[in-house]
């Protein structure tokens, strides 16, 4: 038995493929997994055969499978953990909120600078002037949110509680900014309040769908 060369020990030719080497010293440890001395001889012959198909890589007879030559290559790596952010949005938070294109966030700007500007400088405007102002403005709102998800019921609420928002708290605030930007612009305390009505239509318009 020791005169025999390990490919005769495992039972294949000299040409045989890797794989089917493998396949057999596979085959044969399980046949004889309970002769440690048959295992032995076993191992010791597909050891002995690969450093000769290594021996012959280095000669430039054969080409080693890199399976062979690197098998360190054969352990995969474990899959990294996707990293769960700890503060994410509420789920009704992410379902009201807009991630908006530039384009979403000029264009009702474009709309709501220009009525902020009819509010404030257009000749003899009154209360009437500032109340079809708001009127386009709610408008202009309801039809940039509902063109993003089609949910024209929503986009009145949003808006309504805009405007309720605004008015009150511009009301409620112009006692004390009015003095602020007195030096800048001249406002009663209805076009601060609709200005300011404005600016939260114009955000609701652009960052909420």
């Amino acid at each position: 038995m020791s005169e025999q060369s390990p490919y005769e020990k495992l039972g294949v030719s000299e040409e045989a493929s890797f794989d089917e080497i493998q396949d057999v010293r596979n085959r044969l440890l399980q046949q004889y997994s309970g002769d440690s001395k048959r295992v032995e001889v076993i191992e010791a012959a597909y050891d002995a055969i690969l450093m000769d198909r290594l021996r012959m890589r280095q000669e430039g007879k054969i080409k080693v499978p890199e399976r062979i030559r690197f098998p360190e290559r054969l352990v995969q790596a474990p899959p990294k953990e996707t990293p769960v952010s700890r503060e994410q949005s509420p789920t009704w938070l992410q379902k009201i909120l807009d991630k908006p294109t530039p384009t979403d966030v000029l264009l009702p700007g474009i709309w709501y600078l220009g009525l902020s500007a009819i509010s404030i400088f257009y000749p003899g405007g009154g209360d009437q002037v500032l109340s079809m102002a708001l009127v386009v403005g709610v408008g202009i709102s309801i039809y940039f949110i509902n063109r993003k998800e089609g949910k024209f019921g929503r986009a009145v609420l949003f808006i309504l509680f805009g405007l309720i928002t605004g008015l009150i708290a511009g009301g409620m605030i112009a006692g004390w900014a009015i003095p602020q930007i007195q030096q800048f612009v001249s406002l009663t305390p209805n076009q601060f309040s609709t200005v300011l009505t404005f600016v939260l239509l114009w955000l609701i318009s652009s960052f909420l769908k």
